[in-house]
């Protein structure tokens, strides 16, 4: 009875370190995805060699589609792990198979669209050359981003 007690009590102190420190680790996770994001601004204005007056123009429409693909890859994902919790892949029936996909392939193409207007609305600030400049930025970054993450956790 005396360990169950024991038992118990240590269950109960281990939750409430675990929930005060969510707080510090969500802070931690903010301030490493600001540093990213301001790691990013600098790469890829670099990259573009952006004028003041189209760094003026460029700039909040970036973030605002970031800000959305962002939105709706979040909601992607939600509703992928709601699904997921509720049942394995595996129990799935056909129908329900069929639902997720249909809503993975309606995510996919919000997207796409997303994607396409934000090209269209740069046209009217970059010229093409720095459009492209701009996907080829975005990617060598993230794959500057993933090799340091990787060299981070082989040095651990």
């Amino acid at each position: 009875m005396k360990t169950y007690k024991l038992l118990i009590v240590s269950f109960f102190l281990i939750s409430i370190a675990t929930f005060a420190q969510d707080g510090p680790l969500r802070e931690r996770f903010r301030e490493k995805k600001e540093q990213i994001k301001a790691l990013k601004v600098s790469f890829i204005t670099t990259e573009l060699n952006l004028t003041p007056d189209e760094a003026a123009k460029f700039w909040p429409l970036f973030n605002a589609f970031e800000d959305k693909q962002q939105e709706i890859r979040k909601q992607k994902l939600k509703g992928f792990l709601d699904r997921k919790d509720d049942n394995s892949i595996d129990k799935l029936s056909e129908k329900d198979a069929a639902t997720m996909l249909s809503q993975m392939e309606s995510t996919e193409d919000e997207l796409y669209q997303l994607k396409k207007k934000f090209v269209a609305n740069l046209k009217g600030i970059l010229p093409a050359t720095k459009i492209l400049k701009l996907k080829k930025a975005e990617e060598e970054f993230s794959k500057k981003l993933l090799q340091q993450y990787r060299d981070k956790k082989i040095g651990r």
